[in-house]
């Protein structure tokens, strides 16, 4: 029996993580942080979401979550390419309806060498609070931007303050 290479053991362990991932109808672990969201679920008992968009995760009553990972050294949560609304007043609405008050919990998950080291919750409306004012000054000039969407990050002094520790 011969030893793999560690190359011949990536492949072959991408090619399994692949297959089982399409067995559980998880889709493409590979694809952005969908691995990420995959071993959030498992390690915090949420079922994982059946597709790329909409929630990342399901609680045990049926409630959407919406996840955010990171692997710097403090745990944050970045919201990005948030599509840009025709006016304030639409940008507020999408926000509420569509992007942040639509998850009833927020979990921000830090990783460290592979691991689930750090996982905090916010509401909903926690998030919401947080993010309107550093989205309501950054959306009078998104469009003059390369990127023209919205984005602002949820800190690890507010996530310290105000969440609560799940792991």
């Amino acid at each position: 029996m011969s030893k793999l290479t560690p190359e011949q053991e990536y492949i072959k362990l991408y090619q399994r993580m692949a297959k089982l991932c399409e067995q559980q109808g998880w889709r493409d672990p590979f694809s952005y942080a969908r691995s990420k969201e995959i071993y959030a679920a498992v390690a915090l008992g949420h079922k994982v979401a059946p597709s790329f968009s909409g929630a990342d995760a399901i609680g045990p009553n049926g409630e959407e979550y919406e996840y955010k990972s990171t692997t710097t050294a403090k745990v944050k949560g970045s919201y990005t390419g948030i599509s840009v609304q025709d006016t304030w007043l639409s940008q507020v609405k999408y926000l509420r309806e569509d992007k942040i008050l639509k998850y009833p919990l927020h979990f921000f998950n830090r990783f460290e060498d592979g691991k689930l080291v750090e996982s905090w919750s916010l509401t909903g409306h926690q998030v919401y609070q947080i993010l309107l004012p550093k989205l309501k000054k950054k959306y009078p000039t998104v469009l003059n931007k390369k990127d023209p969407r919205l984005s602002a990050n949820v800190t690890n002094t507010e996530i310290k303050k105000f969440g609560k520790r799940i792991l």
